[in-house]
């Protein structure tokens, strides 16, 4: 966690040009859900959250694992998840050294970094209410995902907790 992911970014891109990955949505995609923060962040998470007494309780009353995992783990988790997926989309949204590097087709390119070649145009004063234009719908993606995760947030912090 302490080293920049820049430093590894050299080796990122030679390993995505074996896997033929190299402009493709992929690599931006697949190291985002598994990142060594969020399941760190969440390893503590259910640490200090879930109950063994609660996993007990499910296993005397003839519950199987996946039973317990669906129906007590997962909603136990779920503010866990929705944090770490609000704070992932939007640091991955903003991305702006992978996709320019890995991204070579203009078409592929994301908005972060076709704002900033809007911003680094020759004729700046006829780009700039398209680079306005770029941030107002680069916010959209992020409302919605925040909208869509923050009622799991709101439900549990209502919702009472196993008493030890």
């Amino acid at each position: 966690m302490m080293i920049p992911a820049q430093l590894s970014l050299i080796g990122f891109y030679n390993l995505c040009q074996k896997l033929h990955m190299v402009d493709s949505y992929l690599p931006l995609i697949i190291p985002a859900i598994a990142s060594p923060g969020t399941v760190f962040f969440l390893r503590q998470y259910v640490q200090s959250t879930l109950s063994k007494a609660l996993l007990e309780a499910a296993r005397i009353d003839g519950a199987g694992e996946l039973h317990i995992f669906h129906r007590i783990v997962l909603p136990i988790m779920a503010p866990g998840i929705a944090t770490m997926s609000i704070g992932s989309f939007i640091g991955n949204w903003n991305n702006y050294l992978v996709p320019l590097i890995l991204l070579n087709t203009p078409d592929k390119m994301t908005l972060p970094v076709m704002i900033s070649t809007l911003n680094a145009a020759t004729d700046l004063q006829k780009n700039q209410g398209a680079i306005y234009l770029g941030v107002a719908i680069s916010v959209v993606p992020i409302l919605i995902v925040f909208c869509f995760c923050s009622k799991y947030i709101i439900s549990s912090i209502s919702a009472g907790s196993v008493k030890e």
